[in-house]
């Protein structure tokens, strides 16, 4: 078969891999830039790790001898030895804690961020490859190192986009379910994750559906029935006295405690539970942290076997809609908690740790769906319109002037007239156009369209004419003038958005 004959690959996407351009890379990046200015003015150094682990350190993650691949997209080295894509940055950042203890500062506190692997079934919204943001203090068993973590995540929400009351992280304790399932003699480790899910459920279903969950099972709309937990009555009726305080708005940090205590049958394990969110609470209080940023919720479980201590789950709380004006609800925009046993795969020895994390691509979308998008991140570049190879000089000296000073552009390098070089400029989203015909350099002039201008006068045109005579957003100045009024052009694009 000759090359010519052969069959042409068909272009396509794998499943799960999504192409990105223009403004939403722009606007993660930009989100990232200001996270990690603010991760930094907390003291967190940035580590990176190489984006292949082997695969024993991937932790529950693990593929089993027979699957390799299951869950995380693995290979064999030239050792024989599995290495796989890195399913998340916490895996990596406690081998490295692991392997670097005694030389790092202890604690020791990073933030890192770039993209993860996931070998799941892909589905809308759901990819295979995405970016996420993580920040970690390793060594503190403080619950001040949990509030740290939390108070910081507060800050980096509002430097993504966020303004206060546009976002809560609501927070709880493992430690609360534990010592009510070994003060009810609840010791099966699938009854107790059976009733973990069930509670995880409570922003759903409601405690009437809960409760159907914690005792025999549960048949949902559809027709599918779901085993329950079995629980005694009274840890069943102690769930349902302390979840009730998660539905009162109104109670600060230090009374939603109150009613959790009250509801009694924690043990000695839900009680210590109670004095480190306590704890966790004097130092928000110390930090600043406003009741309505962060709030006390026993409902909040997460990670049903990874996190040991203090949990939190940012919730975005505007309204948000999708490309044709449908409400979309996105829910959790982050969360972390205390994972004091990941280390210890490595060691032996428990090491704590606590730390946040946020998916890049979808914290950008919550805020690009609630109109908290970074707009000055769509804007293309001015254009330098082309007309004559002979004029060269004088097109590459304006681009050279603008980007000198500071403002994108770009001059137009493809072959088409000066109508489809216009509508180049408007698709790229550019703020303005120069012109630079012969009558203007001959004059010592430049022509320069303000686009945004022009945009907003036609959508309200109504004679085509008098449109084309006006020539709306249009102006000509001194050409030693260019560079002034299209910085005062693309100033007020970026002041308007």
């Amino acid at each position: 078969m000759t090359d010519a004959a052969a069959p042409r690959p068909e272009a396509r996407n794998p499943r799960g891999f999504a192409d990105r351009r223009g403004r939403d890379l722009v606007a993660e990046r930009r989100l990232v830039q200001r996270v990690s200015e603010v991760y930094e003015r907390w003291g967190f150094e940035p580590l990176e790790t190489g984006a292949f682990e082997y695969a024993d350190a991937l932790g529950k993650f693990l593929p089993d001898a027979d699957r390799p691949n299951e869950g995380v997209f693995a290979l064999q080295d030239d050792d024989d030895q599995w290495m796989a894509l890195r399913y998340d940055l916490t895996a990596p950042l406690a081998r490295f804690a692991a392997q670097g203890w005694e030389t790092l500062p202890k604690p020791f506190r990073r933030y890192a961020f770039g993209p993860v692997w996931r070998n799941e079934k892909p589905g809308p919204g759901r990819f295979r490859e995405f970016v996420q943001c993580d920040a970690d203090t390793v060594g503190s068993d403080r619950p001040e190192a949990d509030a740290e973590i939390i108070a910081m995540a507060c800050e980096g929400l509002q430097a993504a986009g966020l303004a206060p009351g546009q976002a809560v992280v609501r927070v709880s304790n493992r430690k609360l379910f534990d010592g009510l399932f070994e003060a009810g003699g609840v010791t099966d480790p699938i009854q107790k994750l059976t009733a973990l899910r069930a509670i995880d459920k409570f922003d759903r279903l409601g405690w009437e559906g809960v409760s159907a969950l914690l005792g025999e099972g549960r048949l949902d709309e559809s027709g599918d029935y779901t085993k329950g937990a079995n629980l005694p009555l009274g840890v069943a009726a102690t769930i349902e006295a302390f979840l009730a305080s998660a539905g009162d708005a109104a109670l600060s940090r230090a009374e939603t405690l109150e009613a959790v205590a009250r509801a009694g049958g924690l043990g000695a394990i839900g009680e210590g539970a109670l004095n480190e969110l306590a704890a966790i609470d004097r130092a928000l209080n110390a930090m600043k942290v406003s009741q309505d940023a962060v709030r006390f919720d026993p409902t909040i479980v997460r990670g049903l076997e990874y996190y040991t201590g203090a949990v939190f789950e940012a919730e975005l709380l505007l309204d948000t809609t999708d490309e044709k004006g449908r409400a979309v609800r996105f829910g959790s925009i982050g969360g972390g908690g205390r994972y004091d046993d990941l280390v210890a795969r490595f060691t032996g020895e428990r090491l704590p740790a606590t730390g946040f994390s946020f998916g890049v691509s979808r914290l950008a979308s919550a805020l690009r769906a609630a109109g908290r998008g970074d707009e000055d991140s769509v804007r293309g570049p001015v254009v330098v319109i082309v007309f004559s190879e002979d004029d060269m000089q004088h097109y590459l000296d304006a681009v050279s002037e603008l980007r000198n000073a500071g403002v994108a552009a770009e001059l137009y390098l493809g072959r088409a007239g000066m109508k489809a070089q216009m509508k180049y400029a408007d698709r790229r989203g550019a703020p303005a156009a120069v012109i630079l015909g012969g009558d203007e350099i001959a004059a010592g002039q430049v022509t320069i369209k303000d686009l945004d201008a022009g945009r907003a006068l036609a959508a309200g045109v109504t004679d085509n004419e008098a449109w084309k005579a006006e020539r709306p957003g249009q102006r000509v100045v001194a050409r030693a003038e260019l560079v002034s009024t299209v910085r005062a052009i693309v100033d007020a694009a970026r002041t308007a958005s």
